[in-house]
């Protein structure tokens, strides 16, 4: 089997912890597992905190034209155009992901409206993934939202698009602390192995023309064409 060349790609880790930079994020060191190996594999890969960013809330594009004083989303935005892969990283709380991740959602689907050179909407050719951190139950639960959330935007979504390490339920030790030897387990080693492989797969099938515009271009909806398309009660 040879070798793919995955040296065109680049990723995006957004991280959506609640803690603002220096503080350790148990979330960032299970993120950094999966960006060593893009790295490795020649993928150019970005890492951000998003709370450290002044990012306002709201579901416009620049929410300094309808109120808000600073709005650092413009800037970060700039960096999610250009990258092939976005991976969002967030820790469980109450068996939800993070409030910051829902305001990243939030403000990726703002943009949603724009679209590509061939009239797809602006996420199209993108792919998409997440990874899931904490001390209670919730992995899935919190993977299947950010991923469905991901993918209704236009994002491509792989198999196995997501890996995470929880503990025993209950209060204990988080991912980075030593008594948790979470860096040992198995699972987690294997699935965010799988999943960032998976990833760069993907993004590398997609980059090379990305999808055809037939039957999902809005710019040509727009302008009359319907393919195949013929609603039932006008026969």
């Amino acid at each position: 089997m040879s070798k793919p060349d995955f040296s065109k790609l680049s990723a995006l880790f957004i991280n959506c912890t609640l803690k603002r930079s220096p503080r350790q994020s148990h979330t960032q060191g299970l993120m950094d597992v999966s960006m060593d190996i893009m790295r490795k594999e020649g993928v150019k890969v970005e890492s951000i905190r998003f709370v450290d960013h002044d990012v306002a809330y709201g579901v416009y594009p620049d929410m300094t034209e309808h109120g808000a004083e600073n709005d650092a989303w413009p800037a970060i935005y700039k960096k999610v155009q250009k990258a092939n892969i976005l991976v969002i990283g967030t820790p469980i709380w109450l068996g939800e992901k993070s409030s910051v991740a829902t305001k990243l959602i939030e403000r990726l689907y703002a943009m949603s409206g724009d679209q590509n050179a061939k009239g797809q909407y602006i996420y199209y050719g993108k792919v998409g993934g997440c990874v899931i951190t904490g001390n209670e139950d919730g992995i899935k639960h919190c993977a299947m939202s950010t991923l469905y959330a991901l993918q209704h935007l236009g994002y491509s979504i792989p198999p196995q698009a997501d890996c995470g390490w929880i503990g025993e339920a209950g209060p204990g030790p988080s991912y980075m602390d030593k008594e948790s030897k979470a860096f040992e387990n198995a699972f987690t080693n294997r699935n965010t192995t799988f999943m960032t492989y998976n990833l760069m797969h993907l993004a590398e099938m997609l980059d090379n023309g990305g999808y055809p515009a037939y039957g999902n271009s809005r710019k040509d909806w727009d302008d009359g064409t319907r393919w195949n398309f013929e609603n039932p009660e006008y026969r």
